[in-house]
């Protein structure tokens, strides 16, 4: 066995970020039951991102997690700002609390918002809880807690038995920590966690998003990669689905590549075009509106979003190019 297939690195960051971005309701109900309960769901929500973009450079502590920033209406039509903070760390952060605390207070400084601070804990250390913030002296005191959810906690049969999409998340997570000097494991792990997802009832367009972030997170050497991709390639075929398997789309990420990379502009737009299909099954006026900006972006960017990226998301950074 080569180092290459022993010692395998992850990518929890950007999967977390992508997952809460497309189930950001799923997410909370999984792990905020409570916070979950008094969302006027109906009324929808918005990701600030400009406005936390501004707080992260005034704060100027350091390194950046997947922090987002929310606004939702609460069911007695209050307005509430939802500041979540992921904590994905395989080691200890003694910063951590501080940062929740630089976070909070300074959002209720500049905007005069209420403020609800929730962590998720993704480390490997079982008694590293931080759940306050705070200093005093001479009877003045300032304090923050906030709940925080650790990944550790959930059991495996509580995992399998949960339909949200959350339950996959921690699965993969944890099994990725633990196959970070294993591939081989992490390999059977993934494709474990991948044909599950054909199993828990999910629809044909949340098993094709969620196979994007567990795909994303479970990074594999390229040799056990092509493993990977003929395992689920057959197992697609034994059971009749019509899904996007990871073969099909390394093969149209380098067919689309080679396109663009080439020079060759309606090649790149006739696969473009064959992977909105494949995604959204009908290419209407909107979806179509995309496609040009598209073959105007890196080339190794372009299908990474279409396979990972939701049709409004889609619509809304690129379509409105096509407007003016």
């Amino acid at each position: 066995m080569t180092e290459s297939e022993t010692s395998v690195s992850a990518n929890y960051d950007e999967s977390w970020k992508v997952a809460i971005e497309k189930y950001f309701e799923a997410f909370v109900a999984f792990f905020f039951p409570e916070a979950h309960s008094c969302i006027a769901w109906e009324r929808g929500y918005d990701f600030l991102d400009k406005e936390f973009q501004q707080i992260v450079q005034d704060a100027d502590i350091g390194t950046r997690f997947v922090d987002k920033l929310l606004k939702v209406w609460l069911i007695d039509g209050q307005e509430a700002w939802l500041l979540l903070h992921i904590e994905l760390q395989s080691q200890v952060d003694s910063g951590f609390a501080k940062r929740i605390f630089t976070y909070h207070y300074r959002i209720y400084d500049r905007y005069g918002r209420e403020v609800v601070s929730l962590a998720v804990l993704g480390d490997e250390q079982p008694n590293w809880r931080p759940q306050e913030y705070g200093y005093g002296r001479w009877g003045c005191e300032m304090r923050l807690r906030f709940p925080i959810i650790k990944l550790l906690d959930y059991t495996w049969e509580t995992l399998e038995s949960s339909d949200s999409p959350f339950a996959v998340m921690v699965m993969a997570h944890r099994k990725t920590q633990a196959t970070t000097q294993d591939a081989r494991e992490r390999l059977q792990w993934k494709l474990r966690l991948i044909k599950g997802l054909y199993r828990r009832g999910y629809s044909r367009q949340d098993i094709i998003e969620i196979f994007g972030v567990l795909d994303r997170m479970m990074r594999l050497p390229e040799p056990l990669e092509l493993t990977f991709r003929d395992e689920i390639r057959e197992f697609e075929e034994e059971n009749n689905m019509s899904y996007i398997s990871s073969i099909e789309r390394i093969g149209r990420q380098e067919g689309l590549q080679e396109g663009i990379q080439q020079g060759q502009h309606e090649k790149a737009k006739n696969l473009i075009q064959s992977l909105l299909k494949s995604r959204f099954g009908v290419l209407d006026e909107q979806l179509s509106s995309i496609i040009e900006p598209l073959t105007q972006m890196p080339d190794d960017e372009v299908a990474s979003l279409l396979l990972t990226s939701s049709r409004e998301d889609l619509v809304r950074r690129f379509g409105q190019s096509t407007m003016h």
